[in-house]
């Protein structure tokens, strides 16, 4: 812990790396999406972990640099399209304590989602573990390719939130939400790491725990 901060009214919540681990299944849609485009580069789960929690465009630089804006497009949209053939058969590692820790949660705060995801992103995880009736609202990076700071802001006065936290696993979660002006809260069990926090978390269900004791 860091230092202290007020009780929040709501609670922001990351996707990848703080509600679940699906990185399996985008590695097989990626992986499909460069063969079937024909490009020579694969991505394995430690690579492709590395870069968890960017936007697209910064995760497309990274795979095939050098690459016109247009091919890059074209392989996302092809990465998307191999991942909504996966979705029936795929088996995210959903965290310990997280589904039963929102149906807590949900009775004392809003809660909200915002990922860098594609488009539909977010719906597909509410669907998969049968959660969507527990948040307030959700913004993905696919629908405007804003940053997550602008979406947290858009989120904030969208309803009129008083005092959010974002809860998010990596250092561009924590360096986004000081952008926006809300206290960052960090889970240590995802997939980066950061010194600046206000509040970080072991697990799932110490994070559930604290604030459903305030």
């Amino acid at each position: 812990m860091k230092h202290p901060i007020q009780k929040p009214d709501s609670l922001i919540l990351d996707m990848d790396g703080t509600l679940w681990d699906n990185v399996n299944t985008y590695v097989l849609a990626w992986n499909a999406a460069l063969k079937e485009l024909g490009h020579s580069v694969q991505v394995t789960r430690e690579s492709l972990m590395g870069l968890m929690g960017k936007e697209a465009r910064q995760l497309l630089n990274a795979l095939i640099p050098n690459v016109p804006a247009e091919k890059q497009n074209l392989l996302f949209d092809e990465v998307i399209t191999q991942y909504q053939q996966l979705i029936p058969t795929m088996q995210p590692y959903i965290y310990p304590g997280v589904i039963e820790g929102l149906k807590q949660l949900h009775t004392k705060y809003k809660l909200l989602l915002l990922s860098n995801c594609e488009e539909g992103g977010l719906v597909n995880l509410m669907n998969h573990t049968n959660t969507t009736h527990l948040f307030l609202d959700y913004m993905e990076h696919g629908q405007n390719n804003m940053p997550k700071s602008h979406n947290l802001k858009l989120l904030k006065e969208r309803h009129n939130l008083i005092s959010p936290v974002y809860i998010g696993d990596t250092e561009g979660d924590s360096h986004e939400s000081h952008l926006a002006g809300v206290p960052f809260v960090f889970v240590t069990y995802g997939f980066g790491t950061t010194e600046k926090y206000h509040l970080k978390f072991d697990t799932f269900t110490e994070l559930t725990d604290y604030y459903m004791s305030l």
